[in-house]
């Protein structure tokens, strides 16, 4: 499983020119899900994104958690983050089949809700333009290397 972690001001997703979901300050989400990833992997790494401590104090250091600052979460799947460069091609053959994707991808998305904070997706399996105003700008990456 791989998540890229943008804090972001504002976070939109569309599909076909419609507005499918908006937040306000938090996290835009974009996660990968690989064939060998089960619900362990899932839940620490929804565990993981929810107490990082990547949004700064009043000092402005880096130390307090999204759920600390009331932030929301825009979580949108995005398989190309699996692929492999066998050439000047990508394989997308390291990301997980939809029908092991997309209830894995549900279940994140379900245990983030479960911290009582608001989260939001986009459309599985939809090409999806997603538009937002990343804060810092800071990104994280964060993998299974990672838990």
């Amino acid at each position: 499983m791989k998540v890229v972690i943008q804090v972001v001001d504002h976070a939109s997703v569309s599909v076909n020119n419609q507005l499918i979901n908006q937040i306000g300050k938090g996290y835009l989400l974009l996660v990968g899900i690989e064939p060998e990833d089960n619900d362990k992997i899932i839940e620490k790494m929804a565990n993981k994104v929810i107490n990082l401590r990547i949004n700064p104090d009043e000092n402005g250091k880096t130390n307090l958690s999204i759920l600390n600052v009331g932030g929301e979460i825009l979580s949108i799947s995005q398989f190309t983050l699996c692929a492999t460069l066998d050439s000047r091609r990508p394989s997308f053959s390291s990301a997980a089949k939809p029908d092991i994707a997309k209830p894995l991808f549900d279940k994140f998305n379900e245990i983030l809700k479960s911290y009582e904070i608001t989260v939001k997706d986009g459309v599985f399996g939809e090409e999806m333009e997603v538009s937002l105003l990343n804060h810092g700008p800071f990104t994280i990456i964060i993998t299974n290397n990672d838990l």
